[in-house]
Formats: structure tokens, sequence, C-alpha cells
């Protein structure tokens, strides 16, 4: 019986990350003492209930302690060899041939630059004779340079959660081990809390805006004055109420604080609510799934939306958002619009009404689109049954 070992997840505080490892539990079918999570938040993930999933450990670099000998060798042994040991030392000794060990940030090779720490854990879990599984991911195609191709090439199993980056990685020879496989998060269970007092059912817009796309645009303030504009087109133009729902709530990303400046620009229309409760990924769900529309910039807050048949409209930075609507709708244009490209202050508004526009059709080829989508993702475990195999 092989033992499954997640690790890179950064906390349930980002509920995208907490909806990878509920909807991974689920794909792949295990007994509790089965599924180990290691984490860089074990109090987050206890606190969203994630113990009723899978086992939980915090890592070891969590309580190395600065200037102590434990640290010092930790420095060196990166420095001299680039060997992250130390850090992930509790993950590594519980890897071995009956484990397989899945690295679950989905966006952790998005980024420029050789991935030392992927690449420094994924080789000691080898080493170790586990398995490794990179799920869900999605790899901007121009960071897939040969030295990080060596290092996919050392996995198992790959499932990118998009065609973007599958091509990619098939171009780059990065193929024998690579299975285009949606986001396991489609597959998350909706649970549905009393709606707050402003919330119409089926009759209320969804909107989520985070401090990542702010920093990401080209011009200063364009992304939050886009917000707003859509906001009072919504308010003077239609009798849709709107929903402020918050994904990530971590001190340093937190979705609150351009929600709450949004909410206080807009609290006397009456028309505006913010969703702040001590909500986990599956009950903010229920939230977008009773939405008429939803406008978001969090990926897993946007697949809460799709997998449910909500019309949506993705504010996206990234390779993840373009290639996730082109594999339902055959094409990212008027889906997704990338924060990059916000000039003018009505952009959003601009893209909001052809989503309104269309959003009957959008409904009606969501609901009828997503139970073979759903079905696929639900391959995955599939998938990794064949290691367990091996």
């Amino acid at each position: 019986m092989k033992k499954y070992l997640m690790y890179m997840h950064s906390g349930s505080f980002n509920h995208g990350c907490e909806a990878i490892v509920r909807a991974s539990c689920k794909i792949l079918q295990r007994d509790i003492d089965d599924m180990i999570l290691f984490s860089d938040a074990v109090d987050e993930d206890l606190q969203n209930g994630l113990e009723s999933f899978c086992r939980i450990k915090g890592h070891r670099a969590n309580e190395i302690k600065p200037l102590s000998a434990v640290r010092m060798a930790s420095s060196l042994a990166t420095r001299l060899f680039g060997s992250y040991y130390f850090q992930y030392q509790d993950l590594i000794k519980s890897s071995g041939p009956e484990s397989i060990a899945f690295s679950i940030g989905g966006d952790n090779y998005c980024y420029a630059g050789y991935p030392t720490v992927l690449a420094s854990v994924n080789k000691m879990l080898k080493n170790r004779g586990a398995k490794t599984v990179l799920w869900g991911c999605s790899i901007e195609p121009e960071v897939i340079a040969q030295d990080v191709t060596d290092d996919l090439n050392r996995y198992d199993l790959i499932t990118p959660r998009e065609s973007i980056t599958y091509n990619a990685l098939l171009e780059k020879g990065v193929h024998k081990n690579t299975v285009l496989i949606p986001d396991p998060a489609f597959v998350l269970d909706t649970v549905e809390r009393p709606l707050p007092k402003g919330f119409i059912p089926y009759n209320t817009v969804g909107i989520n805006i985070s401090p990542l796309i702010m920093k990401l645009e080209q011009n200063n303030h364009i992304t939050y004055q886009n917000y707003a504009n859509l906001m009072k087109y919504i308010i003077d133009q239609s009798d849709m109420q709107i929903a402020l729902i918050p994904h990530v709530t971590w001190e340093d990303n937190d979705d609150l604080i351009p929600l709450r400046a949004l909410y206080e620009q807009f609290k006397e229309t009456g028309r505006v609510l913010i969703i702040s409760g001590k909500y986990n990924c599956s009950e903010l769900k229920g939230f977008i799934s009773r939405c008429r529309i939803f406008v978001g910039a969090r990926t897993h807050a946007t697949i809460a939306a799709y997998s449910t048949g909500v019309p949506t409209l993705v504010v996206g930075y990234s390779v993840k958002a373009r290639g996730i609507a082109r594999d339902i709708f055959g094409t990212d244009e008027d889906m997704v619009i990338p924060v990059q490209s916000l000039t003018g202050e009505q952009d959003l508004v601009n893209a909001f009404k052809t989503i309104r526009e269309n959003e009957a059709w959008i409904k009606n080829y969501l609901n009828s689109f997503m139970p073979a989508y759903v079905d696929r993702v639900m391959s995955a475990g599939e998938e990794v049954r064949k290691l367990s195999e091996k």
C-alpha cells in the first residue's frame, strides 16, 4: 500500500491551496492515514478543517531557530551543495519506495529563474526511491529552459492543468510522463451556508480582486479604478446586487484590503455586501455558486464559478487563466482580460458588458460542458494508481 505525501503547500488562508488539498484527497480516494500534508502553516489548515481529509505535518524549516547550529548547517548546505534537506527533512525522511510525493503548489514553476528549492526536493525524494508527481501545474512557456527540463523529466508524472502548459512541455521534450488533466479544484465539493443580508441568489454579481494583480498593473491604480467603475456601472445600469468575495487572506496578500476599500466607497448605495466571515473554500464556493455573474482575479475563485455554471470574467495575469479559459471555451478572448492590458478606466466595464450580453449562452454552455470536464479531473486518480502498480 502506497503512502501519499503532499508538499509545497503554503497554507489554507489561500483558499485555492486549501481547495487543491481537499479536491486531491477526493480524487485519490485514500484513507486519512495514507495521506500526509506537509504544510508551511499548520494552524491555517486546522482552522479550515483539513485534518478531516489528511494528516498534517509542519515543515522542519518552520522550527529552525535563527542563529542556531541547525540554521547555520542548513545555510551552509544550501550554499555549498544547493541542498534544502534541513528545511524539508521531515518530508524526505517520510519518503521511500512505498511513497508517492505530490508537489501541489501549482504555480511554483511559473516564475523566471531556476526552481532551486523544487529541484532540490524532487532530487532528494527520487534518491529515497519515492515516485514524484508535479500535480495540477501551470508553467509559463518561456520559463522552460534546458535545466528546468532536466528537473521536470525526473518526475514520474506531471499533470498540467491547461493546454498552454501541456503543449509547451511537449515541445521541450517533457512528454513521457505528462498527462493533460484539469485543475483538481474543479471537483471541490460545494457547501451552501446561509446567505448574508442583501445577497439575492442568482441576481448578485460576485467580485474578487487581489493585491497580486494590482502589483502587476501597468498604470498606477488602474486596476482599482476599473473595479470601482464596474461596480458603479452595475449599480447604475442593473438591479443586481454586488457581493465582494475574498479568496486569499494572508497578512501580506489579503484580498480583503482592496475589497474593503471598494465596500466603503459604495456601501451607502445599499447594493453592496462583503463576505468577511471565516469560511473555508467549499463554503466560499457555495456563495460563488449562487452568483448570477462572477468577476474574479484569483484562479480558484474563478474555478469555483466555472464549475458551478456561473458566467465568469477572469481578470488574469498569467498562463493559467488564459489556458483554463481556452480549454473550456476554445478561446480566452472575451473571457479573460489580462491585468497588464488595463489601460483605460472603462476596460473592465466593457469586458463585463460582453459577458452580460452572452450570459445565457455562457451559462448553458458551462452546464453542458462541465460534467465531462469534471470526469477528466477524476481520471487523475487512475494515472496515480498506475504509478502505484509500478
